[in-house]
């Protein structure tokens, strides 16, 4: 979709384009629910196709964690005093997609499982990203509960980012070499 500019090149603001931070904190929010929502059903897709019985564990163990930050948000939401809203997250979308044409690219074994760890990982770090520019607005907009709840699922991310690293140094990249 193009984007509407003036004559300087300037992006033009859709008429219901966020004007508070609250706004633009409530706009993430749905983001990274609706991102949450599509982990849910890639996760078991990423865990089917590798090989590695510690990564398939991993992928597993990060799912049920998955699940427990939809509901994170969901309370976030109610902190707000609002209801749970999903709009499609283009980067998380993206991120889905690029795993999905990794493992098309890959043969099943080490060189697959290591593509499955560098697509989590990306996925890892849109989410730490995300996570933490939502709890620095929480924090300044004196949410205390949805800081919690961001700050929690962000050092949830932030394990699984280096749990990531540890498998895929110590025993993955190994066999793929």
């Amino acid at each position: 979709m193009a984007k509407k500019t003036t004559a300087n090149g300037k992006i033009k603001p859709k008429a219901d384009a966020a004007d508070q931070l609250k706004d633009f904190m409530v706009d993430g929010m749905k983001d990274l629910y609706w991102a949450e929502k599509a982990l849910v059903k890639a996760l078991p897709k990423m865990s089917k196709n590798a090989t590695s019985k510690t990564l398939k564990a991993s992928i597993d163990a990060h799912l049920k964690e998955t699940k427990t930050q939809v509901t994170r948000l969901e309370d976030a939401f109610k902190s707000l005093k609002l209801k749970p809203e999903a709009v499609k997250c283009d980067a998380m979308d993206g991120l889905i997609k690029e795993a999905e044409g990794i493992m098309e690219e890959t043969e099943p074994g080490a060189v697959r499982d290591a593509a499955i760890i560098a697509a989590s990982q990306k996925v890892e770090h849109y989410e730490i990203a995300s996570y933490g520019t939502l709890a620095t607005y929480a924090k300044l907009l004196k949410n205390k509960e949805a800081l919690n709840l961001f700050l929690e699922t962000l050092k949830e991310e932030k394990t699984c980012d280096k749990d990531l690293t540890k498998l895929a140094k110590s025993e993955i990249n190994l066999k793929a070499k």
